[in-house]
């Protein structure tokens, strides 16, 4: 298995491709890839068809997919502003691909069978697969989409992101082999010999105590540790410092442990919800979420350092438990960046310090995809990696 990554800033998308292509030749040795993943800022829209020519010329047995981003990941760094192309490619010895589409004038809902989603897929569960998945958010039900992969293909790691720069329906692009698409989402899984672990780094440090949700209905939280939650908040907010009380106002949020099993959790193993509203005459709150009686939930907060810290930690935990990756994808968030860390590469820089120095491409998203306690989830804020290696454990 071996990987590639590089970013152009040429202006034209043809341009753009041919260097990236070069690059990407030269790291390669001259091996043929197997898989191109195309980012483009949306200086390059217009350009999508021509891309796709070419790199159906230049790697004709290569499985093209992409989509459009406001900010691009190739070769470990992070371009997000201005005309940019990102091209990672992968060359995968015992790997089968097959790419699938999600129109957006049948959206996917909740309540497909699983049988219908494999016939869409065109995978069985017993090969394994692992799944990329690309989305427009103004065209296709990306959570549904989620919850349908997921009722098909039960622990099977999901990981991408919802297409960005567009900002209105029509305006973002997706790739899937020569075709370009304008809504709805493509996708690519993988089976045979390829591993891939996920990490989600939702950029949240928790506050207070882990509580248990006594009473709900739906979205609405009724009781925390049987008290009204405003209840609840008001007390920690009187408990913490004057830099955490500042955070309160604008970057609070509510944790939620979505393992039925688990008697203790870390953080960054919470999902990560908004709080949506409250009713200060009952003390409830509505937050983001589907709840359930006896969930373990945490307040938390948000902000770069805490961003940072998690980031850090949860790369350290990889480096120890697993092999150095031949490549890797990284899917964060718009709200993310130079715009939270005050400086460019910032978490793809934290990649190469805590792994090693591997092929690192990927994008800005309006929302990632990745799973938390078992169960895949549609994220904001977050930094959603897929990092691969061989699954016999052989070396990059």
């Amino acid at each position: 298995m071996r990987w590639a990554s590089t970013l152009s800033r040429e202006t034209g998308a043809g341009a753009a491709f041919g260097e990236a292509a070069q690059a990407l030749e030269v790291q390669l040795e001259g091996d043929a890839p197997d898989l191109l993943l195309a980012f483009a800022s949306p200086d390059h829209a217009a350009g999508f068809e021509r891309l796709a020519a070419q790199a159906a010329k230049r790697f004709p047995r290569a499985l093209l997919v992409g989509c459009t981003a406001s900010g691009v990941i190739g070769g470990a760094h992070e371009a997000e502003g201005g005309p940019a192309l990102s091209v990672t490619a992968a060359v995968l010895p015992g790997v089968e691909l097959s790419g699938f589409r999600v129109e957006p004038s049948a959206p996917p809902v909740s309540g497909d069978g699983a049988a219908a989603w494999r016939e869409r897929v065109g995978r069985r569960p017993q090969e394994r697969p692992k799944f990329l998945v690309l989305a427009d958010p103004f065209t296709v039900d990306a959570a549904a989409l989620i919850d349908g992969l997921d009722r098909a293909y039960p622990g099977a790691p999901k990981f991408g992101g919802l297409a960005s720069g567009g900002q209105r329906p029509s305006e973002n692009r997706l790739l899937l082999g020569r075709d370009v698409h304008r809504g709805g989402a493509v996708g690519v899984a993988f089976c045979g010999d390829v591993a891939v672990d996920t990490l989600i780094a939702q950029g949240c440090r928790p506050i207070g105590k882990p509580m248990i949700v006594t009473r709900c209905h739906d979205a609405l939280l009724q009781e925390l540790d049987w008290r009204p939650p405003l209840q609840v908040l008001t007390e920690l907010y009187r408990s913490v410092d004057a830099r955490d009380r500042e955070l309160m106002q604008h970057s609070l949020f509510l944790g939620l442990e979505m393992r039925a099993e688990a008697v203790e959790h870390e953080p960054g193993e919470l999902l990560v919800r908004n709080i949506l509203g409250a009713d200060e005459a009952s003390g409830a709150m509505v937050v983001g979420a589907e709840l359930r009686p006896m969930m373990v939930a945490q307040f938390v907060l948000r902000d770069a350092h805490s961003a940072e810290e998690e980031l850090r930690r949860m790369l350290a935990r990889q480096r120890h438990a697993g092999s150095r990756p031949a490549g890797a994808l990284l899917f964060s968030c718009v709200g993310r960046g130079a715009g939270l860390f005050g400086c460019p590469d910032h978490d793809t820089s934290l990649f190469e310090e805590q792994l090693g120095p591997a092929p690192l491409g990927g994008f800005f998203c309006n929302g990632e995809i990745g799973p938390v306690g078992g169960t895949t989830f549609l994220h904001g804020y977050t930094s959603a990696f897929a990092i691969f290696r061989e699954a016999r454990g052989g070396g990059a």
